[in-house]
């Protein structure tokens, strides 16, 4: 079956949920740092471009900070992209997202080239002996041949709409910007190789860069800078796109008042996103995006430090608890909190982490940055695909972070008021998360009162997390999606009714409460269904006694009860064959207990049978295992009642 692509289903792709204005608060951080300085406002412009040195340009000076690993690595990646073609981008393949909702097949062509062009350049840049720039050469020129620097699913954009592009009306998006970072880089750290190849290269990269990105921002009004709407609430989209931009213009623009422009503009971007942030500087998107959200908040602090040490601004409140956030979310390894489009594992950036720490100087995410170090080595030498400034912003941490002491010492209890997000670990290794919210946030599923509970450091009751990307994740069709459905988080249907989508669908009276050794989260989650469900109240209270367990209860009261049934979703082994106990077995074969009413309640549990385009990502997410959907059906009904269920070891 065809997927029909509209412009605004692509325009859902660019701003998924992008404008609640009611949560904008215009903080403007960094601009208010350039209005309160003491100095000249010159002062505060960027360096000239033949100034901005923020890493090393020969090979002695990575002889420097590298350790003699991390060289022969990028060496041998050089060597093995050696050995490979620089592969066109078919046109039928760019037209397989409006054809059948494809967008992998694109990627996959796109994202290999930009990381065969990376591993060359490094690799030569720390070798130095010339023997990649012939390659190098045939990338930046297959890569600046392309009609498009982004990716099919976002070419939509354009005034053309989705299909192929339109080379008269070139768009930044995600991985345009990102691509002109890489061509930036290039430039930068092998140049002179280049003018030895061709005195025409290195205004290619400077014309490609300039006609794709520092031009066409000038006058974007894109809906992920927010349209043109100062109080339009941001995604991630707008600091990843904004890192990208600023190593673009400081890298290849010459022009000291351009540059002063465009880090203005930057600046303000920033700033907007930042004041979509509620007051704990929670991320809706869920910590996996948060690499993407506040980390590249972070990279825009490192190369505006970079362009000018009077711009420090790691020291701001607000922008520590941002950066806190994400080993706050932790719960064990690389299991982290999952809502939303959020996945529920990740490999977290030890040393960005620790850099991020030492500049906010935050001892804590120091310590959780050097530990993430230690435990996931494969994350040091990942230098690939995205956020390559980051990279190698890291490559100077490296012989610091491996000396820190290492701890993962996780916080016992976590609040964000402003996402509506707890987190609570009980004395005996049971984790309990929680969240209110509203279904019109960014990257959203339908999941207000949604909870997950995981034990010594494994799932137990799950967030099933999101898919594939494909037409569908981001079009009309998102929500019959069955992950992005509250039928399938842990959340009741009532009266056949199932939780509505957009930000009118929300929690209602919430309330945290923590001390010593119980902690409680409680809502009013009945707004989060459409009115027909005829419910007029459903209290769903959350508490964690840490000697005890975890209790979920609902109060509630509805008009005229004819049906209710309780999801619960899990990936462990599933016994259901004592009445009113629900036995999960983990793959550490020790077991979680959930107790439920037996004599209101029937049991009965179902494997998700993943066939759809969409449900491969869930293989790759849970590691293969078998997703359970547990299902309590209500025998007795009454409009009236309080329902409890206990989660103990």
């Amino acid at each position: 079956m065809k997927a029909t692509i509209t412009k605004f289903s692509i325009a859902l792709l660019l701003i998924i949920s992008l404008q609640l204005q009611a949560q904008v608060t215009h903080r403007d951080l960094l601009q208010k740092f350039f209005q309160n300085y003491e100095g000249s406002p010159g002062s505060l412009n960027p360096v000239p471009q033949n100034q901005f040195h923020p890493f090393p340009q020969s090979p002695e000076g990575w002889k420097k900070i590298l350790p003699d690993s991390i060289s022969t690595m990028f060496i041998k990646k050089g060597e093995a992209a050696l050995k490979k073609d620089f592969k066109n981008i078919p046109a039928a393949v760019m037209l397989e997202f409006v054809r059948n909702g494809n967008r992998t097949d694109y990627e996959k062509l796109s994202f290999e080239k930009r990381n065969q062009l990376w591993d060359l350049m490094m690799a030569e840049s720390v070798e130095g002996k010339g023997r990649f720039v012939d390659q190098i050469v045939n990338g930046i020129w297959s890569i600046s041949e392309e009609s498009f620097w982004g990716i099919s699913a976002h070419v939509g954009a354009q005034k053309a709409g989705a299909g192929l592009p339109d080379v008269e009306d070139p768009i930044v998006d995600l991985f345009a910007a990102e691509t002109a970072s890489v061509m930036a880089w290039t430039d930068y750290f092998v140049g002179p190789q280049l003018e030895k190849a061709s005195k025409l290269i290195r205004p290619r990269i400077k014309y490609e860069i300039t006609r794709r990105i520092l031009t066409p921002m000038e006058t974007a009004k894109y809906g992920w800078m927010g349209g043109g709407k100062p109080d339009a609430k941001l995604n991630n989209w707008a600091p990843w796109i904004a890192s990208n931009y600023l190593a673009a213009f400081l890298l290849i623009e010459k022009n000291d008042n351009k540059r002063a422009e465009d880090m203005n503009r930057t600046i303000k971007i920033v700033d907007q996103y930042l004041n979509g942030l509620g007051v704990d500087g929670g991320c809706d998107e869920g910590p996996s995006y948060w690499g993407a959200a506040g980390g590249c908040v972070y990279d825009v602090l490192n190369l505006l430090h970079d362009a000018n040490s009077k711009l420090n601004y790691y020291h701001v409140p607000f922008i520590q608890k941002m950066g806190s956030y994400i080993y706050k979310t932790h719960i064990a390894g690389k299991y982290f909190i999952n809502v939303a489009d959020a996945h529920p594992t990740l490999t977290p950036n030890g040393l960005m982490l620790y850099r991020f720490g030492k500049d906010m100087d935050d001892k804590q995410m120091m310590v959780f940055g050097s530990w993430a170090f230690h435990a996931f080595p494969e994350e040091n030498t990942n230098y690939e695909q995205f956020h390559r400034t980051r990279g190698l912003y890291n490559l100077s941490a490296i012989n610091d972070c491996a000396s820190y002491p290492a701890k993962e010492d996780d916080v016992k209890d976590a609040w964000y008021s402003d996402v509506q997000l707890m987190a609570s670990r009980s004395n005996n290794g049971l984790f309990l998360s929680a969240h209110g919210g509203n279904n019109g946030e960014s990257h959203n599923h339908n999941d207000v009162g949604d909870f997950t509970v995981y034990a010594n450091g494994l799932p137990v009751i799950i967030d099933v997390g999101s898919g594939t990307y494909t037409a569908r994740t981001f079009g009309k069709d998102r929500y019959k999606l069955w992950f992005n459905t509250s039928p399938y988080h842990n959340l009741p249907v009532i009266n056949g009714k199932e939780e509505g989508a957009g930000g009118v669908f929300a929690a209602n009276d919430v309330i945290y409460d923590q001390n010593k050794n119980i902690t409680t989260l409680s809502m009013n989650i009945a707004k989060a269904y459409p009115a027909d469900a005829g419910i007029k109240t459903w209290i769903r209270t959350f508490k964690m006694d840490k000697a005890k367990g975890i209790e979920v209860s609902d109060k509630y009261e509805v008009a005229n009860l004819t049906s209710l049934t309780q999801s619960f979703m899990s990936v462990c082994e599933i016994n259901l064959d004592t009445p009113g106990k629900i036995t999960f077995t983990l793959p550490d074969n020790s077991k979680v207990y959930l107790d439920y009413d037996a004599s209101i309640w029937t049991a009965s549990k179902e494997k998700m049978e993943l066939t759809s385009p969409e449900d491969q990502g869930l293989k790759h997410s849970w590691e293969g295992k078998p997703i359970w959907r547990i299902l309590l059906t209500r025998k007795k009904l009454g409009n009236v009642g309080v329902i409890r269920y206990l989660v103990h070891k």
